[in-house]
C-alpha cells in the first residue's frame, strides 16, 4: 500500500465512513463509536474527501479539516484519513475498489447515516457499492422514515439484515445492509457552518 496508509491483517473488518467533514462533529463521533459496537468492526476510517461531488459549495481546506477531525475524534481504533487525495479518487466506488485491491482479505463495511441512504441512489456507481461491500445505516434524527422508503432501500429490501443481526454484517455476503437506530447528536455540519462557527477560510 502507499506510504502512510495503515497495516491490516487480512480478515480484519474496517467499517469506512467517507465524507467533506466540513465540519466535524459529535454526530460523526457517536455514528463511528456505534459503528463498533453494533456491527463488529475492528476500525473505523473517516475517509475526508477533497471535495464532494454532489455538493456546490467549496469545503474548507483538506487539511484544516484533518485537523478538525482528529481534535474532535480521538480513539484508538478510529482513525481519520486522507486516502481519497492520496489515491486521487473522486467517487465512494473508486476508493473502494483501490482499498479491496489494495488490502487482499479485509473485510471493508460502508457506513452512512439515515439521510445519506435516502439520497444513496443519486450516487455515482451506487449499485456497485452496494454489490461490493456491506453497508451499515445508522439513524440520525429526523430520517429514519424517508430512509427506509427510498429508492436504495425498496429495490434491496431482500438484502437487508434485521438489526439483531447487525454484528454479522461484516461479513454477510454483498448485497447486504443493515439499518441500526442509536441515539443520535442532532448536529450538522451544515449548520455548524450557518451558525458562523466555521468556515472555509478561517484558521485553526
Amino acid at each position: 500500500m502507499k506510504h502512510g496508509f495503515p497495516f491490516l491483517r487480512p480478515g480484519m473488518t474496517v467499517g469506512l465512513l467517507g465524507g467533506s467533514f466540513d465540519p466535524a462533529h459529535m454526530g460523526h463521533v457517536q455514528i463511528s463509536r456505534a459503528a463498533l459496537k453494533h456491527f463488529g468492526l475492528d476500525r473505523v476510517w473517516w475517509l475526508v474527501s477533497p471535495g464532494n461531488p454532489l455538493k456546490r459549495h467549496q469545503p474548507a481546506p483538506l487539511q484544516k479539516r484533518i485537523q478538525a477531525a482528529r481534535q474532535i475524534m480521538q480513539h484508538p481504533r478510529i482513525l481519520i484519513s486522507d486516502a481519497e487525495a492520496q489515491l486521487g479518487t473522486r467517487y465512494t466506488a473508486q476508493t473502494l475498489r483501490h482499498l479491496r485491491r489494495h488490502y487482499p482479505g479485509v473485510r471493508f463495511v460502508w457506513l452512512m447515516g439515515a439521510d445519506n441512504l435516502a439520497q444513496f441512489h443519486r450516487w455515482k456507481d451506487w449499485r456497485d457499492i452496494m454489490e461490493t461491500v456491506p453497508i451499515g445505516v445508522l439513524a440520525r434524527p429526523r430520517d429514519r422514515i424517508s430512509a427506509r422508503l427510498s429508492p436504495a432501500a425498496q429495490i434491496y429490501s431482500h438484502a437487508r439484515l434485521k438489526g439483531a443481526s447487525s454484528h454479522l454484517l461484516a461479513h454477510a455476503q454483498s448485497p447486504a445492509w443493515c439499518f441500526i437506530n442509536v441515539p443520535m447528536v442532532d448536529a450538522s455540519s451544515s449548520a455548524i457552518r450557518a451558525n458562523g462557527n466555521w468556515s472555509a477560510t478561517q484558521e485553526c
